[in-house]
């Protein structure tokens, strides 16, 4: 994972309303950059290596037919 360092000079005072606006940025971003933050944040909570993300474990589904 990369080494982020946090940025100082990028403080902004802010009311909590503003603070919490996340959306306004987060519709700026293509829909790629945002899968690649969700997938980065998923390797986060679930603990593994978002370039090596474990396999799905296909023996816990199951498929069946309808029949009409």
């Amino acid at each position: 994972m990369p080494d982020y360092k946090l940025d100082r000079s990028q403080f902004k005072a802010q009311n909590v309303a503003e603070a919490s606006n996340h959306k306004v940025y987060y519709q700026k971003l293509s829909w790629q950059e945002r899968l690649s933050i969700s997938a980065y944040l998923n390797s986060v909570a679930y603990n593994f290596d978002p370039k090596f993300p474990p396999r799905l474990d296909r023996t816990k589904f199951g498929a069946k037919s309808l029949k009409g």
